[in-house]
């Protein structure tokens, strides 16, 4: 089992940036790829972005390519999601995910196995 617990979250204006994290307990944290998803009201979960198991690849969303960083430290269990130039389209909650290092970089959250609770984002105009 994995614990995965996001934070971060918070309301902040269009062109502002916010830095979520999610702590990983349990089996080890570096076996497995992560990655962000995002659920905004009525809509699907969709993929944002995604790290291998060592942070050496990253994946991204068209939609926040170039505004949106992953990272991970291992040795802290934690992964980073920085979101700058923020959109009231980015408006959702947060999901951090963890998936066999053989999924990495997938945007289908079913080859994900497991999930935090969410952490709500919300980009006022």
């Amino acid at each position: 089992q994995v614990q995965l617990v996001e934070s971060g979250g918070g309301l902040v204006q269009a062109g502002g940036s916010l830095r979520l994290s999610c702590a990983a307990s349990g089996r080890t944290f570096s076996n497995y790829a992560m990655g962000w998803f995002r659920q905004a009201p009525g809509k699907d979960r969709e993929f944002v972005t995604g790290i291998s198991w060592n942070g050496g690849r990253t994946y991204y969303a068209t939609s926040v390519k170039g505004r949106f960083t992953i990272s991970r430290d291992n040795t802290k269990n934690t992964v980073y999601l920085q979101m700058n130039s923020l959109k009231p389209e980015d408006t959702a909650v947060y999901y951090c995910a963890a998936a066999p290092t053989y999924y990495s970089g997938s945007d289908q959250p079913g080859k994900y196995v497991y999930w935090g609770q969410g952490t709500q984002v919300t980009v006022s105009s």
